[in-house]
């Protein structure tokens, strides 16, 4: 068993009352983690929200990642404008963002999710989506872009949800829609934000550094396990599922 899994599983139990994590299913967050888009997401952000009068560098769309756009568009016009935006400047900012966004082409998926997915599956535990955005043509090409991994019943968009990250309300949501606790699920994100909310679930997070952020960016917000790439994950995923469930027995 590897010490490092060992010791994060122990730290869990501690700030959990002595539960330890069983996982029947794994939440995954899908930009910077199934899909390579972060780097169009920010430069989408930043493009649009100048031409409004909000300028952002693209590394701070990094940081909001996991918000709900309307959030992520408050904070610019407080900072600029000492006031929340309008609906109607919402919904013209994220219309214009999305709408750029799709003339790029097309973000490849993240290498090794899919490799990560398959093993997941091959040990039987439910597949769950719980991302902040709500763009359409992403969440259609869960479709086919990696088929027969996601059922449509199983995946939260910003659209299902009052509160984005990093409120909890995603990832509880997510656990509902699993069907199970949250010492019973994992959650795989690669954003601030994201790991603050599955932390503030109470689920076992780990952390996956896909982009320019340093790798206390995620530890800090609560990372049970930092991994430098989905790569590393579906590589290690065989010694940390065996090392989860031995450790689910012991008192």
């Amino acid at each position: 068993m590897n010490d490092k899994y060992l010791q994060a599983i122990a730290r869990y139990a501690e700030a959990h009352g002595g539960l330890r994590p069983a996982p029947r299913a794994v939440l995954f967050d899908m930009d910077g983690v199934l899909f390579d888009s972060m780097p169009l997401h920010a430069r989408s952000w930043s493009e649009v929200c100048a031409k409004y009068g909000l300028p952002m560098r693209p590394l701070e769309a990094f940081m909001h990642e996991g918000r709900t756009g309307a959030s992520t568009i408050n904070i610019l016009s407080q900072r600029h404008r000492h006031r929340d935006a309008t609906p109607e400047e919402v919904a013209a900012i994220y219309a214009d963002k999305c709408a750029l966004f799709n003339t790029y082409p097309a973000a490849p998926k993240m290498a090794g999710a899919e490799q990560l997915l398959a093993k997941v599956r091959a040990d039987g535990l439910t597949i769950v989506v719980v991302t902040g955005s709500g763009q359409a043509t992403l969440l259609r090409r869960l479709q086919t872009n990696f088929p027969g991994f996601f059922a449509e019943h199983l995946v939260v968009s910003s659209k299902d949800v009052k509160h984005g990250k990093p409120d909890p309300e995603p990832y509880l949501m997510g656990l509902a829609k699993a069907g199970v606790a949250a010492h019973e699920a994992l959650v795989v994100e690669n954003a601030p934000l994201g790991v603050k909310a599955a932390h503030a679930a109470g689920i076992f997070t780990i952390a996956v550094n896909t982009g320019p952020l340093p790798p206390e960016a995620l530890t800090e917000e609560g990372a049970d396990l930092l991994l430098l790439s989905m790569q590393a994950l579906a590589e290690a995923w065989p010694c940390l599922y065996h090392t989860l469930r031995q450790n689910t027995t012991l008192s």
